[in-house]
């Protein structure tokens, strides 16, 4: 499958399909260790095999093609076999954040009308299953295999490893793997032979610039495409033994890691939670050749007590510029994937340049348009197409774009040529090289992950003690950006920073809460000739701050030495 970078033009076949894909590797590869995980090492047969034991199950609780299965669990096997088990049978999979709070879970679960949710019971402090039936103790009605949830009311049957007996209407994983025990393999192939690449396959649910998350829906073909364009792209083989951070609930976890490893033969080691001092155990001792992890989580790595002590000449294929780079030998800008421009909605990359690309090339470019995509610059007011070196608003359309927002016209997001307008900024040169030059919206990008600023606003509507409340990205060297909520109290409150996270915390995931809270007073502030609050001054008023507080406390260090 590999071998050529046309993937995008080539007809719809039945391999570009989830089960296709899970079929394709499992032939090819067979024997071969495609996941370690805890010591244990899982065979591409035995995936396959663990994937369609779990399709036979699916089939015996009654999902369908078109039925929305969430899967809330951690990057473990499970996750992996569960997927493509939903794959097989026509479903369409709903990832869970796995930071979701109460709130956000509900909303993702209620918004993509769920019938079925396969979980596990806990994660490191989070509670799953002891909070979900908390939420909805006086909700959930009936017996097993029947609930009915006022709040979720799609819900029909709940799923949950590491559950020893039926509780409050969730059942054991067990439970499910015995639904299958009647259903045959028969049955399974034919409804995955009913499966087409252009098939609803998953919604992924991620930060707009909207208050709300965006559900965005996915054929069957875009995550397939990408994992063999990865695997190309990043010059896997099966050789490579790749680790990953990302998680699965998001495209980047899909396209970059779990796909292109599988698609390559090459085995994947998952680590369910980040944690640094783990992370260089796993890459030492799995003598990983690959790593995929942000920027801010390579810097714990590489400044963690045991980083000296690791052994990490294994990897080869980490960015030159990574902070693990000295740790693992590398002197030389050989292999990179920084060339690249993309979003969650064509399913991470649209544009790109080989791993091999020269280093100035892909330090100075996002890279050409993949085949199968086009991209536009465009006027952001009047959306006309501008002329090559002519900065605009990028715009993309193509094989691997989501079928659309779920539940919103699509008029709403695109043009009348069907391309999506994706709000960051940035010209193609006159060789056909996008150069990106960052958001034109205010949607804030911290530790790879989007959060919109009127999520955060909203949770703090109506406070008594503030008058106003803005979150604002300002420049962080290892998060990219990071949050800060610029506030003015009402007149006569004396609401602190700490009260302001407090809330915050209860009602948000963890890295959508700001780093800071600053107090601004209204005369801070600076309008616009229709009164609206002028963003980038108060951007840079947070930043002047924070640089001030910060150059204080270094005199005080240096006073007090």
């Amino acid at each position: 499958m590999t071998g050529s970078l046309d993937l995008g033009l080539r007809r719809d076949t039945d391999q570009f399909t989830l089960g296709g894909f899970l079929e394709d590797v499992s032939h090819r590869y067979g024997d071969r260790c495609a996941v370690r995980f805890e010591g244990r090492s899982i065979s591409y047969t035995e995936l396959e095999r663990d994937a369609r034991q779990l399709a036979r199950g699916l089939i015996g609780a009654g999902v369908v093609k078109g039925s929305r299965v969430a899967l809330w669990m951690g990057n473990r096997p499970e996750w992996i076999s569960a997927a493509f088990a939903v794959a097989l049978v026509g479903g369409v999979l709903v990832p869970v954040n796995t930071f979701a709070t109460s709130e956000e879970r509900d909303t993702i679960l209620r918004h993509s009308d769920c019938c079925v949710l396969l979980m596990q019971r806990s994660l490191l402090k989070h509670s799953y299953l002891e909070d979900l039936l908390r939420d909805h103790r006086d909700l959930f009605e009936g017996t097993q295999g029947r609930l009915r949830c006022l709040v979720l009311p799609q819900i029909r049957s709940v799923f949950c490893l590491g559950l020893d007996a039926l509780c409050g209407g969730v059942q054991p994983w067990e439970d499910l793997l015995a639904l299958g025990e009647d259903v045959s393999d028969e049955l399974v192939r034919a409804t995955a032979t009913e499966v087409t690449p252009s098939d609803d396959a998953l919604i992924i649910y991620t930060s707009g610039t909207t208050s709300q998350p965006k559900g965005i829906l996915h054929r069957h073909r875009a995550p397939v495409i990408q994992s063999y364009r990865f695997a190309e792209y990043m010059g896997l083989t099966c050789d490579d033994r790749v680790w990953t951070a990302q998680p699965f609930f998001w495209t980047a976890g899909i396209a970059m890691s779990l796909g292109p490893t599988l698609a390559s033969g090459a085995c994947l080691i998952l680590q369910e939670t980040f944690e640094p001092g783990l992370a260089l155990a796993l890459l030492e001792g799995e003598r990983a050749t690959t790593a995929h992890a942000w920027i801010h989580q390579e810097k714990a790595m590489a400044e963690h007590p045991t980083a000296a002590l690791k052994d990490l000449r294994s990897l080869r294929r980490i960015e030159f510029t990574s902070p693990l780079a000295p740790l693992a030998g590398i002197e030389k800008d050989e292999w990179g994937t920084h060339g690249s421009y993309g979003l969650s909605e064509p399913f991470t990359i649209a544009s790109a340049l080989p791993w091999n690309a020269p280093p100035e090339l892909r330090e100075a470019t996002s890279g050409k348009a993949l085949p199968g995509m086009t991209l536009r610059i465009v006027d952001p007011e009047t959306r006309e197409v501008l002329p090559a070196q002519a900065k605009g608003e990028i715009a993309v359309k193509g094989v691997t774009t989501m079928r659309g927002y779920y539940k919103v016209e699509p008029e709403l997001y695109l043009d009348e040529s069907g391309f999506f307008h994706t709000q960051d900024g940035g010209f193609v040169d006159a060789d056909g090289y996008l150069h990106w030059s960052g958001r034109l919206s205010n949607l804030i990008k911290t530790g790879g992950a989007n959060v919109s600023p009127l999520e955060i606003e909203a949770v703090l509507a109506g406070h008594p003690g503030l008058k106003l409340a803005l979150a604002v990205g300002v420049p962080h060297k290892t998060l990219g950006e990071a949050i800060v909520l610029c506030a003015v109290r009402s007149s006569g409150s004396e609401v602190s920073e700490s009260d302001i996270s407090g809330i915050l915390r209860s009602k948000l995931a963890v890295y959508k809460i700001p780093k800071r809270v600053l107090f601004f007073s209204d005369e801070d502030l600076h309008y616009t000739g229709n009164q609206k609050i002028q963003l980038r001054l108060l951007r840079e008023a947070a930043l002047h701050r924070l640089v001030a507080e910060q150059a204080e406390i270094e005199g005080q260090r240096y006073l007090s030495a």
